[in-house]
Order: C-alpha cells, then structure tokens, then sequence
C-alpha cells in the first residue's frame, strides 16, 4: 500500500474502469434503442454508428461525472513524476559529485608531479 492509501492507489485504474463502464452503458442503451426502433438501424452501418453514438454520449458524461476521480489520477501521476524527477536530480548530482571529486583528484596528483 501507497502513503495515500488503498483508495487512491489504483486512481488510473479505477478511472479507466468507470470510464469503460459509462461507455459499455451507453452503447446498451444505444443498441436497445436501435433494437426497439426508436433509432433506426441497418446492416454493419448501423452498428458502427450506434457505438460512435455511443462515444460522443459517453464523454460529457464521462467529463461531468468523472471529475472527482479524474483530479485523483492526475494527482497521483503528478506525484510520481515529482518522485522520479528528484530521484533523478539526486542522482544526477551525486554522479557529478563522483565526477568531480575523481577531477581534483587526478589535477592534485598531476600538480605534484610537475
């Protein structure tokens, strides 16, 4: 488990899954409205435009219902790149530090010997 706990440790996947849920429902209700008619369908077309209809549904939804879990996921990828870009810093300076220190080292035993 994460310092932020088991709620917030999968953000991205439980926004992924919601997200694939409001779709999976629209295009239910987008299929059962072609079935009963309301919409009127044929052949592969007819398929192929329900389920855009049913992106272009689930988006708004998707943007208005969704936005709780969207700001945790943000969080939680901002946090980890905030992480591995100081781990990164530290150790981008240590090496410079290493580097250094092996510099002056060889330049201190040059002097001496001229």
């Amino acid at each position: 488990m994460s310092s932020n706990g088991p709620q917030k440790s999968h953000a991205t996947l439980r926004y992924t899954s919601m997200r694939a849920s409001i779709f999976l429902g629209c295009l239910l209700v987008a299929l059962l409205l072609g079935r009963f008619g309301v919409i009127p369908v044929s052949g592969e077309a007819g398929v192929v435009f329900l389920v855009l209809l049913a992106a272009v549904a689930s988006a708004p939804l998707s943007y208005v219902l969704l936005s709780k879990q969207r700001d945790e996921m943000s969080t939680q990828i901002t946090t980890k790149v905030a992480g591995m870009r100081s781990r990164t810093a530290e150790r981008i300076a240590s090496q410079n530090a290493e580097e250094d220190a092996a510099d002056d080292a060889a330049r201190a035993t040059a002097s001496r010997q001229s």
